[in-house]
């Protein structure tokens, strides 16, 4: 509660959904009341009248909207959800059973135009791109099993629904970097070269690891990175030396690495790299739209290098508010001191959730922290180790989903949930809202007197959906450094 009529009327005709479950808007010349995110036609204010629970709205003889079901945002029920998630979880479950579209469109009875708004607004990408993804992961698990028996490449290929071998190759080394028989021998030795895209600029991946001089959990020196990485338990170093068109990729360990660690290896160097997304539909987009295309400008193929797991993005988010990049970078290396696996005298492993839950707050406020980051970060990290915020599960869990259960974590706020969600997860269409810098970077693109509000910026990043994400990378880049 405690919001202003004004704040409540501007996040309402934002559709900002950062704003449900503070609020419901009550229109009281429909007699319907609405979630702020709601992209019905927006109401007179005069005919506006705001309630803080359904139960309110209700009394005054309003009914629930039957297009964005404020109902059953309240009861976590939602029917397209549900059928959604059922479809989502029958596709990578069996993706063959599956040709394309209008197959996937006839299982959930949804039409197709629906059932793509749907995949966009809940996952954070197409029907057809989630079937793909879906077939290249029972690959990977096939060739796994492979190993050891005289299946066939081709035979594979038809198990996960491609017609062909040169579809499956094409789209196996577009999403893996690698070709199936390079995959499949993950393990014979400690290294491995992944394919890069003609169009990878390699520049900007390395900006991102020489940010930090002085940090203990990666280093890069002219191509080549270094980053500490966990291997299945193991600690390792993953050295990436970036050419013109592959980067070899090396593993450094104590102890004998096998096949499940390389293949660990390399999802991180696919994070680190930026291989898990494609900007080509982006710029696409932007070439259609003269008074955007200007944000790319020699940019072209800029990718958001993710962090080496999810957890090191949550960390980041908690200790990067509302304190300068030089000082967050400080704390972060103070933390990897404080509780992080050493491998040596030079490198430390960024800290694991189980490492940082042991921590108490008093471990973090001499160095720093202040009482309330330290307390943040700490029972964050028992709230995963307890199983409470279940970060594995999130990674195949609609993003809506994910984003309420986060922005329900103490000391999670829209900018370090949608943070989280684009750094971590890696979903496409995410602004961190409040964000200094996007600010700037927003004010100077759209050659504003000043910089936007919170509640100005979600229009104003509503022209680049749905690739938010990458637009907000790209604005950050005009500032000279990525948050």
């Amino acid at each position: 509660m405690g919001l202003s009529r004004e704040t409540m009327l501007g996040r309402m005709y934002a559709s900002d959904k950062n704003y449900n479950g503070r609020f419901l808007t009550g229109v009281l010349s429909t007699g319907i009341y609405c979630l702020p995110s709601c992209n019905a036609r927006k109401p007179k204010p005069e005919n506006v009248q705001f309630f803080y629970s359904e139960a309110e709205a209700q009394r005054a003889g309003l009914r629930a909207c039957r297009r964005c079901r404020p109902d059953g945002y309240y009861q976590n029920h939602d029917p397209d959800l549900e059928r959604l998630i059922a479809l989502t979880a029958r596709i990578r479950q069996e993706p063959s059973v599956f040709a394309d579209v209008p197959d996937m469109a006839q299982e959930s009875e949804i039409g197709i135009t629906k059932l793509t708004a749907l995949f966009r607004q809940h996952y954070h990408t197409t029907p057809a791109s989630l079937l793909n993804q879906a077939r290249i992961a029972q690959a990977c698990q096939q060739l796994i099993g492979s190993q050891t028996s005289d299946r066939s490449t081709l035979e594979i290929a038809f198990e996960v629904g491609y017609e062909s071998l040169s579809a499956f190759n094409e789209n196996f080394r577009k999403q893996m970097s690698l070709c199936p028989s390079e995959y499949r021998k993950l393990g014979n030795s400690s290294s491995f070269t992944l394919a890069l895209p003609p169009s990878y600029r390699a520049e900007y991946v390395l900006r991102n690891f020489w940010r930090d001089p002085k940090s203990a959990m990666e280093s890069a020196e002219g191509n080549r990175i270094t980053k500490v990485v966990r291997l299945n338990g193991q600690t390792a170093l993953l050295h990436i030396e970036l050419e013109a068109e592959q980067a070899v990729c090396s593993v450094e360990t104590t102890s004998k690495i096998d096949g499940d660690a390389l293949r660990a290896a390399h999802t991180i160097a696919l994070r680190l790299l930026g291989l898990t997304s494609d900007p080509l539909l982006f710029e696409r987009k932007l070439e259609g739209e003269p008074e955007l295309r200007s944000l790319i400008g020699e940019r072209t193929g800029l990718r958001i290098p993710l962090t080496g797991d999810v957890f090191e993005a949550l960390v980041w988010s908690i200790i990067g508010q509302q304190i300068n990049l030089a000082f967050a970078f400080s704390l972060r290396r103070t933390l990897a001191e404080k509780c992080g696996t050493r491998y040596d005298e030079r490198y430390i492993a960024h800290p694991t959730p189980e490492q940082v839950a042991n921590l108490k707050p008093s471990d973090l406020t001499p160095h720093q922290f202040s009482q309330r980051k330290a307390e943040y970060l700490i029972d964050t990290a028992r709230l995963i180790v307890s199983g409470e915020l279940p970060l594995a599960d999130f990674a195949t869990a609609p993003v809506t989903q994910v984003e309420r259960c986060l922005l329900a974590v103490r000391g999670l706020g829209p900018w370090s949930v949608n943070y989280i969600l684009m750094r971590g997860f890696g979903c496409a269409d995410c602004v961190p809202i409040g964000d200094s810098g996007l600010r700037t970077a927003l004010r100077k693109f759209f050659a504003m007197e000043s910089s936007p509000t919170p509640a100005q910026t979600v229009p104003l990043m509503e022209a680049f959906a749905p690739y938010r994400s990458l637009a907000t990378y790209h604005l950050w880049m005009t500032l000279g450094d990525p948050a």
